[in-house]
């Protein structure tokens, strides 16, 4: 069995997930990238059914650093495009380009690895989205997210302005304007 990265993944309750992260400067210290690695390997050893239930995990595509406790504006997502193969999303200083008009949720419920209790309600968020944003190696690039992925961006990108999922439903009525989105 792969050996799992040290990765200690914080609770809602730790204060530091409040914190909005602060904007990374070039060329990336070694440590960074590491941990980048190490945390798409996390990720990605999560969503892989054997190694999940083995070392006892959530599964999980999305992880901010703000999440390990660094707020450095910095995030990961590693999507299995198909069955233990994944692809790697590296995004550093993301800026907002553009974002469709039409709106999105995830029908079973938006997670979070930081979220450790159920959750009930929608999180409405754009169907398509485009980010700018930088790489490992400080190149920028733009790039276009749809569906579940769109999702996962915008999800990571709260948690670098200490936004979290469960504030985006609303406390009085969990499926406010459900009707008004299209559920995925």
């Amino acid at each position: 069995m792969k050996k799992l990265p040290k990765i200690k993944i914080l609770d809602e309750k730790n204060k530091i997930l409040r914190t909005k992260s602060k904007e990374v400067t070039f060329p990336l210290p070694e440590e960074d990238k590491k941990r980048i690695n190490d945390m798409l390997t996390y990720l990605e050893m999560s969503q892989i059914d054997e190694t999940r239930e083995y070392y006892n995990l959530r599964a999980g595509m999305g992880l901010s650093y703000i999440q390990i406790g660094i707020p450095k504006r910095i995030f990961v997502i590693s999507e299995e495009i198909e069955k233990g193969k994944f692809e790697r999303h590296i995004i550093i200083n993301p800026k907002i380009k553009s974002t469709s008009e039409e709106m999105v949720y995830i029908e079973e419920g938006e997670g979070c690895l930081s979220i450790n209790r159920p959750t009930e309600g929608i999180v409405p968020r754009h169907a398509r989205i485009t980010i700018e944003a930088y790489d490992e190696d400080g190149k920028l690039y733009n790039i276009r997210v749809r569906e579940e992925l769109a999702v996962c961006f915008q999800h990571e990108l709260d948690h670098l302005n200490g936004i979290l999922f469960v504030d985006r439903i609303d406390p009085k009525n969990p499926y406010k304007n459900k009707d008004k989105y299209r559920a995925i």
